[in-house]
């Protein structure tokens, strides 16, 4: 984990969640994705530096895996951020599409094991 400032000093993952180890909200999974609002919020206060870095990387939709490999941050420490600016109106997020129940498509299995054995 990077997490350093410019001297080199280690930025120790409970100072950038203010001690908190949870987040507050259950939205975020690795696959949600998470996309900054334009324009923000009239109201919106001001950010820390975390939360603004996580805001330039959501302009345009990211997953939360990919987020926080981009940020070399734990996962769980990019899922407290995320939810201090889903709560403050600055992200939205979208789960992940459910996926139907249906039988497979056995022809397109077949398909694909026959080209995987041609391989």
């Amino acid at each position: 984990m990077s997490g350093g400032d410019a001297a080199g000093r280690l930025v120790r993952p409970f100072t950038l969640t203010g001690g908190r180890t949870r987040p507050s909200r259950a939205d975020f999974t690795l696959i949600t994705t998470v996309t900054a609002v334009d324009p923000p919020p009239v109201r919106a206060g001001r950010l820390q530096p975390e939360h603004t870095r996580i805001l330039r990387r959501c302009a345009r939709p990211i997953a939360v895996a990919e987020l926080a490999a981009h940020l070399d941050l734990p996962m769980s420490v990019v899922a407290i951020l995320l939810c201090d600016l889903l709560e403050a109106g600055r992200i939205t997020a979208h789960p992940p599409h459910p996926v139907s129940r249906t039988e497979p498509d056995l022809d397109l299995l077949r398909k694909v094991r026959e080209g995987l054995g041609g391989l």
